[in-house]
């Protein structure tokens, strides 16, 4: 809710890529989740202060290069339970009737600690790569595809839930945080109104050799 945010700096990213991007909160959309979420259950309230992260804004880059759409932007609850963050989307999911495109902002891989560093150092580019992703990555990747692809509705909620248990899992996510927005995603498209609407991978990207970008579409926006 901060009307004027900055922006984290990228390590390795040089500046000319996102500094001069105009960011654009919008804070009258920020109170109408706040109120959806208080309904809901939730201990919820605005951060006047909140600068925006880059794991939010080179998101909004690439799929808006010309102008940063008006953008409100929900925090992770630092407990990481998947359960808590469907409840979140699930609270938010009629905006959707409303016109508003729910963004959750992750990665199907995101390992900090089995990336490959040495290549970007080197070149001086993250997507630089030497070597092809191990094994442990493209095996959770997929398993991310085939869940979201292939389930719908509460199926979908379900799905996402048991890839925590995925034997793959820790090695893909040393960490949840990465993870949760895909079950924030599941919440806000996993309904039973949203029974055979399934989400379809529309781009992706692998970064640091072992890190791996999907982005997937559920229903449709324009």
């Amino acid at each position: 809710m901060n009307p004027k945010p900055g922006k984290s700096p990228v390590a390795y990213v040089h500046p000319s890529k996102y500094i001069d991007y105009q960011l654009v909160p919008d804070l009258e959309s920020g109170k109408k989740c706040i109120d959806l979420l208080a309904t809901d259950g939730f201990e919820v309230s605005g951060n006047d202060k909140f600068d925006w992260i880059h794991d939010t804004y080179l998101i909004l880059i690439r799929m808006f290069p010309k102008r940063c759409p008006p953008t409100t932007i929900i925090s992770l609850n630092a407990r990481f339970d998947p359960h808590f963050h469907m409840r979140v989307g699930a609270a938010l999911r009629s905006l959707r009737e409303q016109g508003y495109l729910l963004i959750g902002t992750g990665g199907a891989v995101h390992n900090l600690y089995r990336n490959v560093w040495q290549p970007m150092l080197k070149y001086s580019d993250n997507f630089a790569q030497e070597t092809p992703p191990a094994n442990w990555a493209m095996e959770f990747r997929q398993a991310v595809e085939d869940v979201i692809s292939g389930n719908s509705g509460p199926d979908l909620r379900r799905a996402i839930t048991r890839l925590m248990k995925h034997p793959r899992f820790r090695d893909a996510h040393a960490t949840d945080d990465h993870f949760m927005a895909a079950a924030f995603v599941a919440g806000a498209a996993g309904s039973e109104d949203d029974i055979g609407t399934y989400g379809r991978l529309e781009a992706e990207t692998w970064e640091l050799t072992n890190m791996c970008n999907s982005q997937f579409t559920i229903g449709q926006w324009a």
